[in-house]
């Protein structure tokens, strides 16, 4: 959630923002300044008759004692409390609209975000490794886990539907020796592992930003107010919703495994095959909580952490700036790491690292400050996939297939796997 007041002091920089993202929101930005003096005005009547009703109940004690006619005032201060009810209604009504329209707000993109407003905008930043290249049209990861018989979608589909898989022998092996590599990696360098729920309530999903803007994304629980979590960037962020933290404590770095769950509504094409797109899946996510002027350094950092895993499993990709127009709602700024696909003969998305600056703390109220004496003030919020389980197994299967259709064990991942240096037909 945005600052009021930079929507007071700044109105014609939002609005400029949000058009970078390919968004007018003119009107509703003209709404809320609206709204915000009608409140304010509303509240300084209110504070006004407040202080009077104050006077008057000191009053009226004195005067009886003193023997005089109370029931004017008395007369006067049941009107005076019919104005404040009055007035606070029509707060309540104002502070109504106004949350609506401040969480549709997207974040404003940091001034080094490129502007642009679809994919095709972003800006690569950089690669690691070149593109494999294989003597044969390399075959795509669904094939080759079907002659493999370690992935297994019919199965999947008969038991629950299209896009969810069955795991086989090696294969579920293989998803989980990458996240345990994944975990071991991160906590070696620094990261406290948590282990959360994998249901939230709408309190953490609004916290994060994925309520209500992405409800249609979101598996909910019938009858209950909670929802299958879409990333573990939800339970962890939400870990410390309310609290004020010790800024002694900054920065604070967690790593976390969990399924998660997305009805990606709208998605169609060549990536609901396979692993790249499914309805649930595995992620190893990294959340940092740190200082507002060292979040910039920290977003680099935690790309960097991403981009480690990969590195370790030898596999070709590049990093790309993401433009306004392709930027996450909440984000200020996002990095995409993407790896290279083969049979795709493209790069495809495997993690996204993201600076949501005070946008999600302002929502949660996370706060610090150093000493006792000090004045709250809301901390940093940072994100990124650590990476994508599934991607990196499909990613793994296409960049280490062989002509014999066996598949290659990355030399990182052999101690996860009992040894084991490949998967054969």
């Amino acid at each position: 959630m945005l600052d009021i007041r930079r929507l007071r002091t700044e109105p014609d920089l939002v609005k400029t923002a949000m058009k970078n993202r390919g968004k007018d929101l003119d009107s509703a930005i003209d709404e809320i300044i609206e709204l915000d003096a009608q409140r304010r005005a509303l509240s300084t009547q209110a504070d006004t008759l407040k202080a009077e009703q104050n006077r008057g109940s000191k009053a009226i004690p004195a005067m009886k004692k003193a023997g005089e006619d109370t029931a004017p005032l008395m007369e006067r201060m049941r009107l005076v409390a019919d104005e404040v009810k009055e007035l606070e209604g029509r707060m309540a009504e104002i502070d109504a609209r106004l949350s609506e329209l401040m969480y549709g707000l997207p974040n404003v993109p940091h001034e080094s975000v490129p502007i642009g407003l679809s994919d095709t905008d972003n800006v690569e930043v950089r690669r690691h490794g070149q593109p494999t290249e294989f003597p044969y049209e390399p075959r795509p990861h669904w094939e080759i886990g079907a002659d493999l018989k370690i992935l297994d979608p019919e199965t999947a589909g008969k038991v629950t539907g299209a896009r969810f898989h069955f795991y086989w022998g090696l294969g579920a092996r293989l998803e989980r020796a990458v996240y345990n590599y994944f975990l071991d990696t991160h906590t070696a360098h620094g990261y406290t592992e948590v282990f959360p729920p994998f249901i939230a309530n709408k309190a953490s999903m609004t916290g994060t930003g994925q309520l209500p803007k992405f409800a249609e994304d979101m598996f909910k629980l019938e009858g209950l107010d909670y929802y299958l979590i879409p990333t573990a960037e939800v339970p962890v962020t939400n870990i410390h919703r309310d609290e004020i933290l010790d800024g002694n404590s900054l920065p604070r770095s967690y790593c976390a495994y969990s399924a998660c769950f997305r009805a990606e509504a709208g998605s169609a094409g060549r990536d609901t095959r396979g692993l790249v797109r499914q309805h649930q899946f595995n992620k190893v996510e990294l959340v940092k909580f740190v200082r507002p002027d060292q979040s910039y350094q920290a977003l680099e950092e935690l790309t960097a952490d991403a981009e480690r895993v990969l590195q370790g499993l030898g596999l070709p990709y590049r990093v790309v700036a993401l433009c306004t127009g392709d930027l996450g709602a909440a984000s200020a700024k996002t990095y995409d790491i993407e790896v290279w696909m083969p049979s795709y003969n493209r790069y495809v998305e495997i993690s996204s690292c993201s600076n949501f600056e005070d946008y999600q703390s302002r929502r949660m109220a996370i706060r610090y400050k150093d000493s006792a004496g000090d004045r709250a003030q809301l901390l940093h919020t940072l994100n990124g996939s650590g990476v994508a389980v599934g991607r990196t197994v499909a990613a793994i299967l296409e960049n280490y297939q062989n002509d014999d259709g066996s598949v290659t064990i990355p030399e990182a991942l052999v101690p996860y796997m009992g040894g084991h240096t490949r998967i054969t037909p």
